[in-house]
């Protein structure tokens, strides 16, 4: 409907010299009704419901306004979601103009739009793979770590996955990529991504693949493409949904926040499945679903044995028989000190395993950062023998009777001696076998030749 401000805009165009033709064309109006208008000397006035008539009554304003209180980005499909749920009969057109007039149109200015054109792949031919930054979600949860997402698509049928971990290194993205080849049971045949550091490098225009990366894709079967320098929008097919990710998905956990990562992959899988692939898809004009019916018999078949995604590092086991696995120290058996073993850690557990040689030596509970060396029973119980072995003529069992004085019972108390007669012993001579170190004639002091000398029970 004409506004009060384009019918001034009429009537200075038209006392301008415009034609009625040339006035529609310009604002976008049939010419009919700017000659209506222009008889009529103004539009005619807003139609004013009666408050029996209001859809959106002073009730729903107010639910709709908690609801932007807690996110104003919520999106009209989620906030249609949870009004429904609570009795809510309008229809979603009449929420959108009532969230279009409190506030304004969600899309971006007029103008600031710009050319693009639509990339298009046949079935099975590609899927594409990033991850999104969701550490503002996780800090407003109160959570104590890192939150991220990692969004795989498969461009033809849009059917996509969203998988949350608290790290975005090698082995979780490996994992990712793995997860969802499960989840659609198959492998497309070139997976396109940014230039991530998890999987290459850089080196000028080239990008370099890891050979872990390379051993991921030549094990699944699917080539490997990085998008060039500044060409992120060539893969923007799984960037566009995180769109829906954050001001749909997220919008809509936080008003029943998620007690971990665990709770949080599981609403994803059924929201995903509720309310993107069950949905007509805006672009391609049918439901995810319906295509995948198509594109999923159309895939690679998965390998008869899944890529081992899990945390894999060597390490040396030294003296005392323990490694090093995040500022924690795990013992290992004695036998395999100085020797170089593998630590591995399955993504997404707590679980810390040692092999030597291929076989399994080892498994231990993750402890968290900074926590007392973590000993096995059996691990200690065996480096104490061996220590305590190594040192066992200081350590064996003492016979008293041994160390009994034979020939000496003074019993209780202190006792007097006779002091001895030091010219007799000095006429005698030194005992071959007693030195009291005298020596008169550098004047020497008697009482030296007894330093060090005991005497049981009594004193001289």
């Amino acid at each position: 409907m004409m506004t009060q401000e384009e019918f001034m805009k009429v009537q200075t165009l038209h006392a301008a010299g415009w034609t009625i033709r040339q006035i529609a064309e310009h604002l976008g109006y049939h010419p009919a009704t700017v000659s209506g208008w222009l008889k009529n000397g103004g539009p005619p006035p807003t139609r004013r419901a009666r408050a029996a008539e209001v859809v959106i009554d002073e009730r729903w304003q107010a639910r709709i306004a908690g609801l932007l209180a807690q996110n104003a980005q919520l999106q009209a499909s989620s906030i249609m979601r949870v009004i429904s749920a609570e009795g809510f009969d309008g229809s979603y057109p009449t929420l959108t103009r009532h969230l279009r007039s409190v506030r304004g149109p969600s899309r971006g200015a007029p103008g600031s739009a710009v050319v693009t054109v639509p990339i298009e792949t046949g079935p099975a031919e590609e899927f594409q793979f990033d991850w999104s930054d969701c550490n503002r979600w996780a800090r407003r949860w109160g959570w104590g770590h890192e939150l991220h997402c990692f969004g795989a698509l498969l461009c033809w049928s849009r059917i996509k996955r969203w998988w949350f971990a608290a790290s975005i290194d090698q082995p979780h993205t490996l994992e990712g990529l793995a997860g969802f080849f499960d989840t659609v049971d198959g492998v497309p045949v070139v997976g396109r991504t940014d230039r991530m550091g998890q999987l290459g490098r850089s080196r000028g225009k080239a990008f370099i693949w890891h050979p872990v990366a390379l051993e991921f894709a030549r094990h699944y079967g699917f080539a490997l493409k990085a998008c060039d320098g500044g060409d992120a929008k060539r893969k923007g097919k799984i960037e566009r949904p995180f769109r829906d990710l954050k001001a749909g998905f997220l919008a809509e956990m936080d008003l029943d926040p998620p007690a971990d990562t665990g709770e949080l992959n599981r609403r994803a899988e059924m929201w995903l499945a509720a309310y993107a692939h069950a949905v007509v898809h805006r672009t391609i004009k049918v439901r995810p679903d319906e295509r995948f019916r198509i594109e999923g018999p159309l895939l690679q078949p998965l390998p008869r044995v899944r890529f081992d995604t899990a945390r894999r590092e060597p390490r040396r086991v030294g003296r005392v028989p323990m490694i090093e696995w995040d500022t924690v120290f795990y013992s290992a058996p004695p036998e395999v000190v100085g020797q170089m073993i593998e630590a591995r850690q399955p993504i997404a557990t707590d679980v810390l395993e040692l092999r030597f040689a291929g076989r399994l030596i080892a498994t231990h509970r993750v402890a968290p950062a900074g926590s007392q060396p973590q000993w096995l029973p059996e691990h200690r119980a065996a480096t104490e023998a061996i220590a305590l072995g190594r040192h066992g003529r200081h350590l064996r069992p003492v016979d008293v009777a041994e160390r009994a004085v034979v020939g000496l019972d003074l019993g209780a108390g202190d006792y007097d001696v006779e002091m001895p007669d030091l010219a007799e012993l000095e006429a005698i001579g030194p005992h071959p076998h007693l030195d009291l170190g005298v020596d008169n004639a550098a004047g020497g002091n008697v009482g030296d030749g007894f330093s060090g000398c005991q005497c049981f029970g009594g004193r001289w």
